[in-house]
């Protein structure tokens, strides 16, 4: 909820607003392992991908996994090949490249560690140095909380801030992870079929922001997403459903295009069961997600299914609330996820 607003596009102007975001950390986890390889050499592999491999010197930044090669020349590595497993469908818009970026950075901070050349990052600087590589390469604005969901885990609001002495971000726990079990309940996660392209709606969402146009409404998308943690934080199914029902009415007029077919239908029968339900990242395919009362869910869950199975590739994910965020393995299978 409230997305975009972590661009410092939008919060610095509307600072006086006092912005946040709000998103949830699932168990579909992206896992990355570096492996030797040819000197010299930067070879990818991802599903959803093909592999590409490239030398140190000649990597391309705006290829399809460019934000790899990116990190990769960051560190000045070479002779490696990162081998990142996603769970979640490629360019779902849940976050992937995001929680890539931040394990294969934490994976080569704990290399440098192990041979003496740094010192570990912390969740905080490895969300914090994968957002500015991303933001580096990607030719627009990017925000920052799909890393920190990676980092961090859980159920968080985010509140994003604009002095420059201070932190760019505060955390504020919403849901804990004793209530994890009931909470799920009370969500669901389609993936449409459709893979998204995120950087596409966003640039309109900026271009759009910089001439002036529809700043009220950002304003509103402000205040929308406050009742909506205010809402959840107090149990209300209800007003958090109702508020983030209108968000998604005003990000429907600024961006018609912000739901594909499948997805107009999912987020209209979900207000018609007293759901609430949005699109997931910036939208364009990829996922939509609904909160709402246990009984309205598990009606919304039938129709969803059915809905869903008429569209290849289409169907609902299974939530789990992931608390632990980044993990750096050093076992003998030598993964960081």
């Amino acid at each position: 909820m409230g997305g975009t607003l972590d661009i410092n596009t939008f919060y610095y102007p509307l600072r006086y607003l006092f912005p946040c975001t709000f998103n949830i950390a699932i168990n579909l986890r992206t896992r990355v392992c570096i492996l030797p390889y040819s000197r010299g050499m930067i070879k990818i592999s991802s599903k959803g991908f093909d592999s590409a491999e490239y030398s140190l010197g000649k990597a391309p930044f705006d290829h399809p996994l460019g934000l790899m090669f990116a990190i990769a020349a960051y560190f000045r590595a070479e002779g490696v090949h990162i081998v990142i497993d996603s769970s979640s469908p490629p360019r779902s818009a849940l976050g992937g490249s995001s929680a890539a970026a931040v394990a294969l950075v934490a994976a080569f901070s704990k290399i440098f560690e192990k041979i003496g050349a740094g010192d570990l990052l912390s969740k905080r600087n490895a969300a914090m140095l994968a957002h500015v590589l991303e933001e580096s390469v990607a030719g627009v604005p990017c925000g920052l909380q799909d890393q920190l969901a990676a980092a961090y885990g859980g159920v968080n609001a985010w509140y994003w801030k604009s002095d420059i002495k201070g932190p760019y971000f505060k955390k504020k726990t919403i849901i804990r992870k004793r209530y994890f079990k009931n909470f799920e309940k009370h969500l669901l996660l389609a993936y449409c079929g459709v893979p998204h392209e995120s950087k596409n709606i966003n640039k309109k969402w900026i271009e759009q922001f910089l001439s002036g146009k529809y700043r009220k409404l950002w304003t509103e998308i402000v205040e929308y997403t406050q009742k909506f943690v205010d809402a959840l934080t107090a149990g209300n199914f209800k007003d958090a459903s109702a508020s983030m029902n209108r968000e998604m009415i005003i990000r429907r007029e600024m961006t018609p295009d912000v739901l594909d077919s499948t997805g107009e239908k999912l987020v209209d029968f979900a207000i018609k069961n007293n759901c609430g339900a949005r699109f997931t990242g910036a939208g364009g395919g990829g996922c939509i997600w609904a909160i709402g009362e246990v009984e309205d869910i598990c009606r919304l869950k039938d129709a969803w299914e059915e809905m869903l199975s008429r569209r290849k590739d289409a169907c609902l994910l299974d939530v789990k609330i992931d608390s632990r965020g980044l993990m750096i393995d050093d076992c003998k299978d030598r993964r960081s996820e």
